[in-house]
């Protein structure tokens, strides 16, 4: 009979009398990896493991509020796996959650606290076009191992036709390989994901369906040596490298329904070859956090965040897409009639290049904002595959009539990274107001106007034009300044404009006024 656990992450309340296995780190140095792919009997022995236990469901948080809590939800089952797992894995959490505290902003909005997934907040993301390494989104699928720099060594094998080990020294030693640097943009498919939730909930695993807001995406120039140099240095691939992958391992530990693995993903070979996949070490000019993938990580330019493997430890050649469960059986995007009823992993594509897309940064849905007939915006634009954002257009009323970014609002144009923005928007009406954005990239691909264009059941990828409501006050109007006066001088304020006024909307002289102009209540007779 399975062993009940107690909805609680709290290492002490995990149960004490499950089985004790011991899986001892891989490698020296390399604490909190253990190697589960090389070893089918470990896999089979921790899904045993796991089978002793009856784990807490998944927390609800689409058919009822997102909880207004920092972090918004906990990972409690994700660390009673890891605690399950024994002794080198039982301190992950922990781990974890000191690298957060020491490597990123004070401030974040922490999504999920374990695996760690969390996002800055709004307004400082677009302030600058480099994000900051402390405000960088993370997007964490297990712990953070702590690899040792002088421990490190990257395997790559497979149908190379010389595999090889490499230290991070043979790495950065620039008479092997040209390091290369690349300002780069990653976005979790997640990104904008809680506009989904809050209209037409989907599927609710919380650590791959985390309710992301519009800060899953960040910007760094990124420094290491180019994937296709390191192959090249392999002697090249078998065959001519025709139908090949390169599959990314990473140290950290994943868990999927019931079973134990590596972190395991691929690209193909012609996205290599673009020098397009960057093995790096160097993030904005500093070492990889550890909490981004210390000491080496991959950055693939363009595509979905999730094919940047973090704590890289392992490149293999394969024919065809990796058959790992990350590759084959998430990512996928679906049709808006497949649901839980009748999803496969085969009636779903694999994301990989992140189409066209845009956000409103500032200011936030339900601002009331107090103007003078213009109301500053600030946001974010992006396409991924190489294409780039050309036009940003911003509406006041819900996508009717459409305003172009001066060119001079728009920050630098990258290859392969996004534009951040700003705009003074016209705006005349009074009330609640509907603005949007949408973003056309080179090659004329633009968003789709509404989320239910563009839900899935996964709810990957919100690329509809985002939406903000601003209750818009215009000063420019005549009894709107009269208003605005009458609560100045009494030393109130409007905002917010839920919060009843508490005095008489208007003297009962005007009142008398009003009605003669207006002929009175009630029509003749």
């Amino acid at each position: 009979m399975a062993i009940d656990c107690k909805n609680s992450g709290a290492r002490e309340d995990f149960p004490k009398d499950g089985p004790k296995p011991n899986y001892p780190e891989e490698r020296s140095g390399w604490k909190g990896y253990v190697e589960w792919e090389k070893y089918p009997e470990k896999k089979a022995d921790a899904a045993k493991v796991l089978a002793n236990y009856k784990f807490p469901g998944p927390p609800e948080f689409q058919l009822q509020q997102v909880p207004l809590t920092n972090p918004l939800l906990e990972g409690v089952r994700w660390k009673q796996y890891h605690y399950a797992m024994g002794n080198t894995l039982t301190d992950q959490p922990d781990i974890s959650w000191k690298y957060v505290q020491e490597e990123k902003s004070a401030d974040m909005n922490h999504v999920l606290q374990f695996p760690y997934n969390g996002e800055p907040p709004r307004e400082r993301l677009v302030e600058t076009s480099l994000t900051n390494n402390k405000d960088h989104f993370v997007r964490n699928h297990g712990g953070i191992p702590e690899i040792e720099r002088d421990a490190y060594y990257l395997e790559i094998d497979g149908l190379v036709n010389e595999p090889k080990n490499l230290t991070l020294a043979d790495l950065q030693n620039e008479k092997l390989f040209p390091r290369q640097s690349n300002v780069v943009s990653l976005q979790c498919s997640g990104t904008r994901r809680i506009e989904q939730i809050n209209e037409y909930p989907g599927d609710g695993d919380e650590l791959i369906n985390a309710p992301w807001g519009e800060g899953a995406i960040g910007t760094a120039k990124w420094t290491g040596v180019s994937l296709k140099k390191i192959i090249k240095h392999c002697g090249g691939l078998k065959d001519g490298g025709k139908g090949i992958h390169l599959e990314f391992y990473g140290a950290d530990t994943y868990f999927k329904k019931g079973n134990v693995m590596n972190y395991v993903v691929s690209v193909p070979w012609r996205k290599v070859k673009l020098n397009e996949v960057l093995v790096a070490w160097e993030m904005n000019g500093e070492p990889l956090p550890r909490i981004h993938g210390f000491p080496l990580r991959t950055v693939v330019f363009g595509y979905i965040g999730a094919r940047s493997c973090k704590w890289l430890y392992r490149i293999k050649a394969i024919k065809g897409p990796s058959q790992a469960p990350v590759q084959k059986k998430e990512y996928l995007y679906y049709t808006p009639q497949v649901g839980k009823q009748n999803a496969m992993y085969s009636n779903g594509f694999s994301i990989m290049e992140m189409p066209v897309s845009s956000a409103i940064m500032t200011p936030v849905t339900k601002e009331q904002i107090v103007h003078d007939g213009t109301i500053s915006l600030t946001g974010w634009a992006y396409s991924g595959g190489g294409h780039w954002p050309e036009r940003v257009e911003v509406s006041g009323d819900g996508g009717s009539v459409w305003y172009q970014v001066p060119d001079e609002n728009l920050s630098k144009k990258y290859y392969h990274a996004w534009r951040t923005w700003t705009f003074d928007c016209p705006v005349d009406a009074e009330g609640w107001l509907e603005f949007c954005v949408r973003t056309w990239d080179n090659a004329l691909n633009t968003q789709p106007t509404y989320v239910r264009s563009a839900w899935n059941f996964d709810l990957h990828v919100t690329s509809s034009c985002h939406r903000i409501k601003i209750y818009s006050i215009n000063r420019s109007k005549p009894a709107t300044a009269a208003r605005l006066k009458q609560l100045e001088e009494k030393g109130l304020d409007i905002l917010p404009i839920t919060r009843p006024l508490e005095f008489d909307l208007e003297s009962d002289e005007h009142y008398a006024e009003a009605m003669e102009a207006m002929g009175g209540r009630d029509p003749e007779e």
